[in-house]
């Protein structure tokens, strides 16, 4: 049986309610750390469910670099206010627009790409691979390889996260909803650079 000590203490690492704390704790017979990966693989499940529901509540936060040079804002959307307001919330907007500031992305996600932006993509990479001497056969695996490397260039979800380039964008989200337990959303953003159109 979990004390309230420990509870508290795995309530404070993880952000999880008090019940599903207790609940952790005592599948893992008081571990603290294997209730921590209890909670991360439950949270992951569950949001996996949330992401149907609507976000219309969250900020539009901006973000300018130290020198003024570079600018981003970005529309963050979850559930409800309360959420909006949370210091969690407000970190995962503030590392986004850091992320669209370095990694310049042009898109949210892949399904915002235009299909002729793509297939000129595709055809690009084709002509490369053929050029190379590549059999047709293989230059279509090649094709499909860069297109995948394009995504992960182009969109915002896809793109390595710059504080921990072992997870992408969409694991930051799916990790917040996880533990806010509402629906997140990035809507959309803008990048400002000095000297660009």
């Amino acid at each position: 049986m979990a004390s309230t000590k420990e509870i508290q203490e795995l309530r404070e690492k993880t952000g999880a309610g008090m019940l599903a704390c207790k609940e952790a704790l005592d599948d893992s017979k008081g571990d603290l750390e294997k209730a921590v990966e209890f909670l991360r693989k439950k949270g992951l499940a569950t949001a996996q469910k949330k992401s149907v529901r609507v976000a219309a509540s969250g900020l539009v936060y901006s973000y300018i670099h130290m020198e003024g040079t570079v600018g981003a804002m970005v529309e963050v959307n979850c559930e409800t206010d309360f959420v909006a307001r949370t210091e969690d919330f407000k970190e995962l907007c503030k590392d986004i627009a850091m992320q669209i500031c370095a990694m310049n992305p042009l898109y949210v996600k892949r399904e915002d790409i235009a299909p002729e932006v793509l297939e000129k993509e595709r055809s690009i990479f084709k002509e490369e691979a053929i050029k190379s001497g590549k059999p047709e056969k293989i230059a279509e695996k090649i094709v499909d390889g860069k297109v995948e490397k394009f995504y992960k260039d182009v969109c915002l979800v896809e793109q390595a996260f710059i504080k921990d380039d072992k997870q992408c964008i969409k694991d930051l989200v799916t990790a917040k909803i996880a533990k806010t337990g509402e629906n997140i959303v990035i809507k959309r953003f803008s990048r400002f650079k000095v000297g660009e159109k």
